[in-house]
Formats: structure tokens, sequence, C-alpha cells
């Protein structure tokens, strides 16, 4: 059997759970830059923000169908627009 040149053992990458960033060459700069970007990605300190006060499951209903309302007025009012 002939040896391959330039052979190197394919290792698993590492999986990282959740909201972590290696850290390379001490460049704590670009690492924290990735992770800002990953906790905007995630909607991380907006589900934050909503869970810091008890909202009644009756307001939140009614919040949803206000907004409900609004989308479909909008859509009815750029339809009457188009036409």
């Amino acid at each position: 059997m002939k040896k391959r040149k330039n052979f190197r053992k394919k290792y698993p990458k590492e999986r990282l759970e959740g909201l972590q960033v290696k850290v390379y060459n001490n460049n704590v700069d670009g690492a924290l830059r990735i992770l800002k970007k990953k906790v905007k990605n995630s909607n991380l300190m907006l589900n934050l923000k909503k869970k810091t006060y008890y909202e009644k499951p009756s307001t939140l209903k009614r919040q949803k169908k206000n907004l409900a309302i609004l989308r479909n007025k909008y859509a009815v009012q750029k339809e009457k627009n188009n036409s």
C-alpha cells in the first residue's frame, strides 16, 4: 500500500454549545465582536427585556390582536393605492 503525501488526519471540529466563542492568539477584541454578533442574532437581549416584568396572557393576546388589525389595515390601504 502506497503512502499518501501530505496526509493529515481530519479531527472532528469542536461544536460550541450555546453562545460561546473561542479566542485565538489572545485576540479578545475579535472574539468579542463575534460574540456580540451572535447575541444580536439570537435576540437574547430582547427576550430578557420582555421577561423583566410579568405580563398577563390576556394583555399579550390583546397586543397580538391589535397588531393583526394594524397589519390588515395597512394591507387594505396598500391595495387601494395600487388599484
